[in-house]
């Protein structure tokens, strides 16, 4: 896990969070709802997440490649409608599992299957209501180095490795056996 660049912002409350603030881990992923490299991570994660249980704290951090992917930033503005509705999680999930489809129209769609106030969801996206909230989560990334996605920093090491992702569930599983100095 050899790394030359430190998140430079710590995880806090305004991240969307899975786990306990004191677990043993905390993996960090900024990416991007259309990114087919964070579609292939998803699973990877979400198994993490199962394996490691309460040691494993995850943050993921939106940062929509927007020349590339043209609904990205509209996704990650919708999964933030859908955090005010207590729904970041289960709409982050869905995103990623149907990330062929992210116009408008199916983001409502998703919003429909999990209960939430469509409406609402729409006035916000057209609104742009949360889009300082995805801003801050580029900024942050850019400020840490990030340049694709996904790119994840283990315990505030980036994971400095290309891509791999049964490196990065090595890494991840290696770190949650050592001590973390807090």
């Amino acid at each position: 896990m050899a790394s030359t660049q430190r998140l430079s912002r710590a995880v806090s409350e305004r991240d969307h969070t899975w786990g306990p603030p004191d677990a043993a881990v905390t993996l960090v992923e900024y990416g991007d709802f259309e990114c087919p490299h964070c579609a292939r991570a998803y699973p990877i994660v979400r198994r993490l997440r199962d394996e490691l249980g309460s040691s494993l704290r995850f943050a993921f951090r939106h940062f929509p490649l927007v020349f590339h992917h043209t609904h990205a930033r509209l996704a990650a503005e919708a999964a933030e409608a859908a955090a005010a509705q207590g729904s970041f999680w289960p709409m982050h999930d869905l995103l990623f599992e149907h990330q062929d489809a992210l116009d408008l129209e199916s983001l409502l769609g998703y919003a429909a299957a999990l209960e939430l106030d469509v409406e609402r969801i729409r006035r916000e996206v057209v609104e742009r209501v949360y889009a300082e909230r995805v801003a801050e989560d580029i900024e942050s990334g850019e400020e840490s180095g990030v340049l694709w996605t996904p790119t994840f920093y283990i315990n505030g090491y980036r994971y400095g490795a290309a891509p791999d992702l049964d490196g990065l569930a090595r890494a991840v599983t290696e770190a949650a056996r050592r001590p973390v100095a807090r």
